[in-house]
């Protein structure tokens, strides 16, 4: 140890000698050093066989200098690490789009949030803001799990269509062809069928959280005003930008008295909405099966006849995985758990509190003083389907690129014969892109419901007016999470596919997920993919 360390040791330590387990710390720092990339590869003073290595003072201060980063990432004085630096090529996107992140997260206030971002098959961007645990000061990081919430509907939809595929799920047939256990129902004295494809697409009648039929009346006719107002409101203004001169004070006043009444009902992210007033949402029982389950609502009646009317249902998706369940003669569970493997999502798992799930992340909300508090205990048993899995942005990112590669593999077959095939046909996911009539949407008030996805389709009424794009998307809400997953396909030249270089997935997607409920995050998903999708289209340009 002498001879290696010679002048360098007795200069850093003027009595020229190191204790034992001295010598033996700096030796593992060393080692560290060297292992993390630390250090410059060994050199050599001379070619002999006595040579000895140079540049110790600065290994060892830069040894000595290293210090053990907290559990979570979070640096020894308590505050967040900078920001991990840009990826090349989207430098500017990933920084506005940070900004777009933090200012949700500082007006929602949001403990913790997470987004991921991937380009073309590719992921770009991940980042994990604020906290994961707050009382443990557990900064989040791209690793954190989540509560996906509804976003679990999609991941669900991607079952059945497998199963479609296989010819072994017909969507057309009563759900008691495969669940007899769930009654056979009358609407007004008629009977009526309620089938898979009606469950996916929110049309078949089956109640939400709220068992009240007279108040979900009344809150469907409060949204259709409010959103015959906003149109009523837009289509004046844009009659007075022609010039025809509409008087347009009462359309500026009740558009005042509708803003001043939403702020009102969203001026408090993270606080009980209405949904989340419900006792169901907070249900505590443990249910060993999706079959028992079906206890909660299978003997309520109908709100509608099946396919008449739209009915957002959480519980209709406890009965499709029943369906899931012995179409695939598999646990739904299982079954799930078998595709998250197939699809190389190794972070995504049911929301089962007894589980050890590592970087699983707290959950939360605030309290009618306005303070942090961690969100109630609850057991998501009752629901995989629709709103029961835990996941990561990575994970996210891989299955929304799955599907897209799948929507568009068909397009590139003929210019190259070596493409693999998508985990769904071109087709499938095309079926499961098409808006549904007498659907709508909650959170995208441009999309229609499909079978699990709200899509927005391409149109532009106005020369150099906005130009909508394609698009899919899902948002979730749970107990103490909220969640986004939005999927903006490329615009395909069909014509010029035989001569780029280029295979699918092609298109940016997006997905924000963080632990505080009732945050609307879809128009932010939005904002980034425009975002990425103008740098991407920028450097096409360069």
């Amino acid at each position: 140890m002498r001879s290696g360390l010679g002048p360098a040791r007795r200069r850093l330590w003027p009595g020229g000698a190191l204790s034992a387990p001295a010598m033996s710390g700096l030796a593992r720092a060393l080692r560290r050093a060297a292992a993390l990339g630390r250090l410059p590869a060994p050199r050599r003073e001379g070619d002999g066989a006595g040579a000895r290595p140079w540049g110790w003072g600065l290994a060892l201060g830069l040894a000595l200098g290293l210090r053990a980063a907290p559990a979570g990432g979070e640096s020894e004085s308590g505050r967040e690490e900078k920001p991990p630096p840009t990826p090349r090529g989207f430098g500017a996107a990933v920084e506005r789009s940070r900004d777009l992140v933090r200012r949700i997260k500082d007006e929602a206030g949001i403990p913790g949030i997470l987004v991921g971002v991937s380009v073309d098959g590719k992921e770009v961007w991940s980042e994990g803001l604020g906290y994961a645990d707050v009382e443990n000061r557990v900064v989040c990081k791209p690793e954190t799990i989540m509560r996906i919430a509804s976003i679990s509907k999609c991941l669900t939809m991607m079952a059945v269509a497998k199963l479609w595929e296989e010819g072994k799920l017909d969507l057309d047939a009563p759900v008691q062809k495969y669940v007899p256990e769930f009654p056979e129902k009358v609407y007004e004295g008629e009977k009526v069928t309620i089938t898979t494809r009606l469950l996916v697409s929110h049309l078949s009648g089956i109640r939400h959280y709220e068992k009240d039929i007279t108040k979900v009346k009344e809150e469907k006719e409060k949204a259709n005003r409010e959103l015959k107002l906003t149109k009523s409101c837009q289509d004046k203004e844009q009659k007075e930008k022609e010039g025809k001169g509409i008087e347009k004070t009462d359309c500026v006043k009740q558009k005042k008295e509708h803003n001043s009444e939403t702020k009102i009902q969203h001026s408090k992210p993270g606080r009980n909405n209405k949904e989340f007033e419900q006792e169901e949402y907070y249900l505590k029982e443990k249910f060993e099966s999706v079959i028992e389950s079906l206890k909660i609502f299978k003997n309520d009646p109908l709100f509608f006849k099946p396919g008449s009317q739209f009915l957002y249902s959480t519980y209709g998706f406890t009965l499709l995985s029943a369906v899931v369940e012995r179409a695939s003669g598999q646990k739904f569970t299982d079954y799930m758990l078998k595709m998250f493997r197939d699809l190389d999502m190794l972070s995504t798992v049911l929301d089962d509190n007894e589980a050890m799930i590592y970087n699983r992340a707290r959950c939360y909300v605030y309290n009618k003083k306005g303070r942090l508090v961690n969100a109630p205990y609850v057991d998501n048993s009752y629901k995989w389907a629709g709103g029961g899995f835990l996941s990561s942005v990575g994970d996210l990112l891989k299955f929304g690129n799955a599907l897209l590669y799948s929507y568009q593999a068909g397009q590139f077959k003929n210019r190259n014969c070596k493409l693999l095939p998508g985990y769904l046909k071109p087709g499938t996911v095309a079926m499961m892109w098409t808006p549904v009539p007498k659907t709508e949407v909650s959170w995208d008030r441009d999309g229609k419901y499909a079978m699990a996805w709200a899509v927005v389709e391409k149109n532009q009424q106005y020369g150099c007016c906005r130009q909508q794009r394609h698009y899919a998307s899902h948002t979730g809400g749970a107990v103490g999470a909220s969640s986004v997953l939005l999927i903006l396909p490329e615009e395909l030249d069909t014509e010029a596919l035989g001569t780029w270089p280029v295979a699918p997935p092609r298109g940016v997607i997006v997905t924000i997920i963080c632990n505080m409920q009732s945050v609307s995050l879809n128009s932010t998903a939005l904002k980034i993919a425009r975002e990425f999708d103008k740098e991407k289209r920028a450097q096409y340009m360069d």
